[in-house]
């Protein structure tokens, strides 16, 4: 009789030729790999190193200019076009200046699709997950590796299966839910193992919403998140892939998120969260709405509707990095843009922007700043002496008009 699997377990078992469980190292290959700015220099220069003279299939390749977009200085400037000119020398997919951030644009241009294992040179590809795919994060050289032959190793994870109940309460999102969640398993809550989110919350979320739990998995120490095809809805036909019953979980936990209240991590880690309550009034010099995980246009919609006809403070910045060129010109159609910008809102390249601190709204020596990423590691935006708060875009967009830490 066959052993009852996880999502991960059969989506590594269709990759590998053969019947996988939790435990076991095999080589798979892979459906499509991505590196940035920020790692394809490199994964070039392995690829060449091992004799590389032409990828497995350009068609699977995507190289995305986000990180550090438009270039803030020559060095980064020479990278870009060394990345330019080994795409079009290998015939791969180059997503250039202001197209997007890499997770946003493999998603939304079809480049992974549901069931697929995908590995990304950026430690956020478990976004893929929101999809029912395999997403993981892996360095330069394991990277090189699979643009050479198509194929990777990896030891199969054992799941956690997490159970999201009861209905969101008004200006409660996703971002909530995660960052309690990080908070409640902590940083390495799920090392090298596999969450598999679930229940009727996640159920009834958007594909947008699905992309923030898969996407910051990753700050649980998780291989990869994946979420509950149930209910998600596609631009395309595609065959939901769900546990088998009595599939083994090394945990499984269960949470009524009826009554959760906005959630704030505060400095200097994603997982030092407690509710907004304990934070209102903090006084911030800075608000920003971007990254991987809170710029697509849900995240935008969510601002604006806080911002409509208001005006910010003196003395408060708020940035926007938009998730894709897509996203904006969505935003710009529906008359998002005109609202956040009429409330003072700056918009800067869809990219990472600040989010890594490359350039872009660097933040000065002990500013306070709220903001939508994933991340508030000291010095993660650039600056060691700054401190970072994370909350939703809603949460961003409100405390940005109250010039303080303010529920939306």
């Amino acid at each position: 009789m066959a052993m009852a699997q996880t999502v991960s377990e059969k989506i590594i078992s269709s990759h590998a030729g053969a019947p996988v469980q939790a435990g076991e190292i095999v080589i798979v290959r892979v459906d499509g790999v991505m590196a940035t700015d920020a790692t394809a220099p490199l994964a070039i220069q392995a690829f060449r190193s091992m004799g590389g003279q032409r990828l497995w299939d350009g068609a699977r390749v995507s190289l995305v200019i986000d990180h550090a977009a438009p270039a803030p200085n020559e060095t980064v400037s020479n990278l870009h076009n060394l990345m330019r000119r080994f795409a079009a020398e290998m015939g791969c997919r180059l997503y250039d200046v202001g197209a997007g951030i890499c997770h946003q644009l493999m998603v939304e241009d079809g480049r992974v699709r549901p069931g697929d294992l995908f590995m990304g040179a950026d430690s956020h590809s478990p976004t893929y997950g929101a999809l029912n795919a395999f997403g993981i994060g892996v360095g330069s050289t394991d990277l090189a590796a699979a643009m050479l032959t198509g194929k990777t190793w990896l030891k199969v994870p054992q799941s956690i299966r997490i159970t999201l109940n009861g209905r969101l309460p008004k200006g409660v999102s996703a971002k909530d839910l995660v960052l309690f969640l990080v908070g409640q398993l902590g940083p390495d809550g799920a090392n090298y193992q596999a969450i598999e989110w679930t229940g009727e919350i996640v159920k009834n979320m958007t594909l947008a919403s699905r992309m923030v739990l898969a996407n910051m998995s990753a700050e649980m120490g998780a291989k990869t998140g994946l979420v509950d095809p149930t209910g998600l809805e596609l631009p395309y036909p595609f065959t939901p892939i769900l546990p088998d019953v009595g599939a083994v979980y090394a945990r499984e936990l269960t949470f009524d998120a009826s009554t959760l209240r906005p959630q704030i991590a505060r400095p200097h880690a994603p997982a030092n969260v407690a509710p907004i309550d304990q934070f209102l009034g903090i006084k911030i010099h800075y608000a920003f709405i971007g990254s991987c995980t809170n710029s697509r246009l849900e995240d935008l919609h969510a601002a604006a509707a806080v911002l409509k006809g208001q005006r910010l403070p003196k003395g408060v910045r708020l940035l926007i990095a938009p998730a894709s060129k897509w996203v904006f010109d969505q935003a710009l159609q529906d008359g998002t843009i005109a609202t956040l910008s009429d409330a003072g809102a700056i918009f800067i390249t869809s990219g990472c922007g600040p989010c890594v601190g490359s350039h872009l709204g660097i933040p000065g020596d002990d500013e306070v700043i709220i903001s939508s990423t994933n991340r508030n590691f000291k010095g993660r935006m650039g600056n060691p002496k700054a401190h970072i708060y994370l909350g939703s875009p809603a949460v961003v967009a409100a405390s940005a008009l109250a010039g303080a830490i303010a529920e939306p």
